[in-house]
């Protein structure tokens, strides 16, 4: 457990925090725990609160898709251990960091941890989270690789941008895959000219589905 020291705003023998995640592989709609640890300085200081936010980072640009507030204001004691536990949703909005297990190169998402206080707030420091797909959009994604597609790039819209399969090569050379997750249905759609609707919870053969969008591109 590394702890970052609060001194560069609050001077020499300030307190010290660090958030711990139980777990930092999620998906979509679960949810994080762990705990916010903080270690009194030299003197007794006020919290103002403690306020974590799920983050997504893409590139230089950063965007806020959850927040929560754990504490309201209390006193931490000089050399004080004080743990805070916490619980955060993850949206299903959130995009995918890795995909076939693999990091999503230029997309990030982290929990940022904001302690605010009395006259000054810590700087801001972001603890990463590794998203995974849904399993069933993990599946439309394998299908995908089984039919020899090869994944180009994604971005925080969840759009993935794949080299088309050498058997559509006569169709598209590169296709734009998009999920919409709803908390029981999964809409996928293919370069935003076909789409198909499924309830989450069943089994489907999305090799055949995603072949058949293809051929249906390819007769409009």
């Amino acid at each position: 457990m590394v702890f970052r020291s609060l001194r560069r705003r609050m001077g020499v023998g300030g307190p010290a925090v660090d958030t711990v995640l139980d777990n930092p592989v999620t998906r979509p709609g679960d949810a994080l725990s762990g705990a916010v640890c903080l270690i009194g300085g030299e003197r007794d200081v006020e919290i103002e609160r403690i306020v974590l936010t799920l983050v997504t980072r893409e590139g230089a640009s950063t965007a806020e898709l959850a927040k929560l507030e754990i504490e309201n204001r209390f006193r931490l004691g000089a050399g004080e251990l004080h743990e805070v536990p916490l619980r955060l949703q993850i949206p299903l909005r959130t995009p995918v960091t890795h995909v076939y297990g693999e990091r999503v190169p230029g997309l990030a998402v982290g929990v940022r941890t904001d302690l605010e206080v009395a006259f000054a707030a810590d700087p801001e420091d972001m603890d990463p989270v590794a998203v995974h797909p849904l399993p069933a959009e993990a599946a439309v994604l394998e299908a995908l690789r089984e039919l020899g597609f090869r994944l180009k790039s994604a971005d925080v819209s969840q759009t993935f941008e794949f080299w088309t399969a050498p058997q559509y090569q006569d169709i598209a050379t590169e296709i734009a895959v998009g999920f919409v997750t709803r908390a029981d249905e999964l809409e996928l759609v293919l370069d935003g000219r076909a789409r198909t609707h499924h309830d989450r919870r069943e089994h489907v053969d999305w090799t055949a589905e995603v072949d058949r969008l293809m051929r249906q591109i390819g007769h409009n």
